[in-house]
């Protein structure tokens, strides 16, 4: 793996490694784990340009990777186990210091539940060391991603410990061996390892931290790539860059539009309440569909028609109707918005980002009165292509696709009428696709 130059980091990353490092040095600066190497890694939280809910039923779905990241700095070694093995710590800026032994029978806390997200993560890696070996860690943590806006604060700093975990066990070459062993092969792409540790953070969320989420938010800040987006296949796990073209034959059309994110300030906790019962409501739609076609294992082999036939003939109505019809007919927009993309049809893409929005509206009854608020005064406002929810939900933030000249005004408008209409401030930012996570040379 190799380490980027903290000089070739952008400025808002170089100052998370400075927090980091005083944060490390300020909480574990003088003890007898001085002699072991540094490492730093970082990694990015992601803004979905459309397919949402898609990813947990094999679907499709189209993010990138942006520039608010998490940095984790500090040290750590790969040691024999021991009946009292020295702790590994870790601590954010955000949070108090987390003590723990890094072994199969460790559980997640209740009480340090951030901590979860590392420490799940953490154990994604034990398989590869020999069964008489363990972690030994020390790690601070900062980031800029906002918490609880949908822009996956909790994916970045699992992916982000990943790295972190990588670079301890490459100069050991155990990094993914029990990979390589179990598929028996000796090496590994580097597209392979990104994907893999996309699968190993998404367990981690499934398994450590109880939180039924698919695979999107792990992948694309494991996978990112400067200037493109990507189209993620969430049943076979491949995916293609998409470039933002400029094909289109109308004048008013060729230069590329931008996209600005807002935040709701709404803040949403997708472990709990009507996230996990939009999954379990994927499934029983998917039984009903499996009964008129046995080829539908998930949502994501459905069809219309095969909605439509359900809907006739096998009792699919409700509320299971509406989850159904919203994920079948957001893969199809999904694909779509990734070759209107390529071409510069900004209008396409537009039309298909406001049709997201009404299905996420109203059939999988995500949105919330403020971020509807938000949709709606974008989608009127002049130079504005398209405009919808973005992330899980519940609250969060929306990304909209506008003309470059338009974006300052979008963004002045958004936080003027924004508060008028609700009370909330809204903080807005124009992005671009970024590269995904990072080892760090420092």
């Amino acid at each position: 793996m190799s380490a980027t130059s903290t000089s070739n980091l952008p400025t808002n990353v170089q100052s998370l490694i400075s927090q980091a490092k005083d944060l490390f040095e300020e909480s574990f600066g003088k003890d007898d784990r001085t002699n072991l190497p540094i490492y730093c890694a970082s990694a990015p939280g992601r803004v979905n340009l459309i397919g949402e809910h898609t990813d947990y039923t094999g679907g499709y779905v189209l993010p990138l990777a942006i520039g608010y990241n998490t940095v984790c700095y500090g040290r750590g070694s790969i040691v024999k186990s021991d009946p009292t093995p020295k702790k590994s710590r870790i601590v954010s800026t955000n949070k108090s210091l987390v003590e723990f032994n890094v072994s199969p029978s460790l559980s997640p806390s209740s009480t340090n539940k951030w901590a979860n997200y590392v420490q799940g993560v953490i154990l994604q890696y034990l398989p590869d060391l020999q069964t008489d070996e363990t972690f030994v860690l020390d790690m601070a943590i900062a980031g800029d991603v906002p918490l609880g806006s949908g822009l996956s604060s909790s994916a970045s700093l699992e992916v982000a410990t990943a790295v972190f975990l990588e670079s301890i066990m490459e100069p050991h070459g155990v990094a993914y061996s029990s990979y390589k062993q179990s598929h028996d092969d000796a090496s590994m792409s580097l597209k392979e390892v990104k994907m893999e540790r996309a699968v190993r953070c998404q367990r981690a969320e499934n398994v450590f931290c109880n939180v039924p989420c698919g695979i999107m938010d792990q992948f694309v800040s494991s996978a990112g790539c400067q200037g493109k987006l990507l189209l993620i296949d969430c049943q076979s796990l491949d995916f293609q860059e998409v470039s933002v073209g400029g094909s289109s034959e109308s004048t008013e059309e060729l230069e590329t539009p931008v996209l600005v994110v807002a935040n709701s300030n709404v803040t949403h906790d997708l472990g709990a309440g009507e996230y996990p019962i939009r999954v379990r409501q994927c499934k029983e739609a998917t039984e009903i569909l499996s009964k008129v076609n046995p080829r539908i294992q998930s949502l994501r082999d459905a069809l219309m028609d095969d909605i439509s036939a359900a809907e006739s003939s096998a009792g699919l109505e409700g509320v299971l109707l509406q989850r159904a019809r919203h994920v079948v007919s957001e893969n199809k927009r999904t694909v779509e918005t990734a070759d209107a993309l390529e071409k510069g049809d900004w209008k396409v893409v537009g039309q298909l980002m406001n049709d997201s929005h009404s299905s996420m509206k109203n059939d999988y009854e995500v949105s919330c009165d403020e971020i509807d608020v938000l949709v709606d005064l974008a989608q009127n406002f002049d130079g504005v292509y398209g405009s919808r929810l973005t992330g899980g939900g519940f609250g969060g933030c929306t990304v909209t696709l506008v003309k470059k000249e338009s974006s300052q005004g979008l963004i002045d408008h958004l936080i003027e009428d924004y508060k008028k209409k609700t009370g909330k401030i809204c903080f807005c930012f124009e992005t671009s696709p970024g590269d995904g996570a990072q080892a760090i040379s420092v």
